[in-house]
């Protein structure tokens, strides 16, 4: 139904919104409203050179901050779909930082619940991030309590025909700050540091990300955290992939960095189901319970302690694997 949405992305900019909006529009040129809505202006410049309003007349650009609500309230008129995508992401400027990522995660998250009860949107899907499971890191916690705020935001919607939900997932391959990018610029020097080289992390490319917030818009409930099934690779794997001649120099593990990402912990097992592609965490005490979720969704209840992070995961890339990636990501690493 996208062709007949009215549809906003926070964050829209970042990494994720920029391939959201480029399969939007490839899928939907024509869609009747696209709101891209960030605060960069230089961001929302260089996209427009990409995506012109003129060959797509239905998408606009509004300047704004998660934090002003005001200003959600006003681009959110007419809009019946929201991703909300934006937010403070950097482990280390958490910890300098910490209530700047509290005013933009935390507060903004609920100036958007708010703003969307308030302005009539019918869907609201939130991306969320592994470390918001088990947190050990600000933020981590930031993320874990927009979640919630999302989540509970399906209690007090009334009457209205509105459903939130959450779609969580870890670090993007070859996004901003993976390791991939970052491999690949100290590639030259001859040497990759390991953090530690017990450490895995989940890979999901952005199409797969932008397919599972799609299919969250078309089949969320609401009051779900989703979780992709994706596969995991070792970090001392991508580093020989990246540099197959290079030392590996062990550094030390990071403050607030875990050992394998976590995105269900044993404690959400007694609220979680397999739903074939992807998990979902159901809410406790929402509209429904897990037996009629699983009844009518063709779901299977999980075992109760199952877990799901990085390191325990069945399927794992291969080095001949992650070259494939590499050189999908950037032909002249090759």
């Amino acid at each position: 139904m996208l062709s007949q949405s009215s549809l906003l992305i926070t964050g829209g900019t970042g990494s994720f919104g920029r391939a959201f909006v480029r399969t939007v529009l490839g899928r939907h040129p024509d869609i009747p409203r696209l709101v891209v809505y960030s605060r960069d202006e230089l961001k929302q410049f260089e996209m427009q050179q990409e995506f012109p309003e003129k060959r797509y007349p239905g998408l606009r650009y509004f300047i704004g901050d998660v934090r002003d609500e005001a200003r959600l309230r006003r681009a959110l008129e007419g809009i019946d779909t929201v991703i909300h995508a934006a937010a403070l992401k950097q482990v280390p400027a958490a910890e300098y930082n910490p209530f700047e990522f509290i005013k933009t995660n935390v507060l903004g998250a609920q100036n958007m619940v708010e703003a969307c009860l308030s302005a009539g949107v019918r869907n609201v899907v939130a991306l969320s991030t592994d470390k918001a499971a088990a947190p050990v890191n600000l933020y981590g916690a930031t993320k874990l309590c927009s979640d919630k705020l999302f989540i509970a935001a399906n209690n007090v919607k009334g009457s209205r025909d509105i459903r939130f939900s959450v779609v969580r997932y870890g670090n993007v391959m070859g996004s901003r700050g993976s390791v991939m990018p970052f491999f690949l610029r100290q590639r030259a020097s001859g040497v990759l540091p390991i953090t530690d080289p017990r450490m895995t992390r989940f890979s999901i490319s952005l199409d797969q990300g932008v397919e599972m917030v799609l299919w969250a818009i078309d089949n969320a409930w609401g009051g779900e955290v989703f979780v992709p099934k994706i596969p995991s690779y070792r970090i001392t794997d991508m580093a020989q992939a990246v540099g197959p001649d290079c030392r590996q120099e062990v550094v030390g593990i990071r403050a607030g960095e875990k050992i394998h990402e976590e995105m269900i912990t044993s404690s959400d097992s007694f609220n979680t189901v397999d739903l074939g592609q992807y998990y979902a965490i159901l809410p406790v005490g929402g509209a429904y319970s897990l037996e009629e979720y699983c009844s009518k969704r063709g779901a299977t209840a999980v075992a109760p302690g199952f877990a799901y992070n990085s390191g325990a995961n069945p399927d794992f890339l291969s080095v001949e694997t992650l070259r494939t990636l590499i050189d999908a990501y950037d032909p002249a690493a090759g």
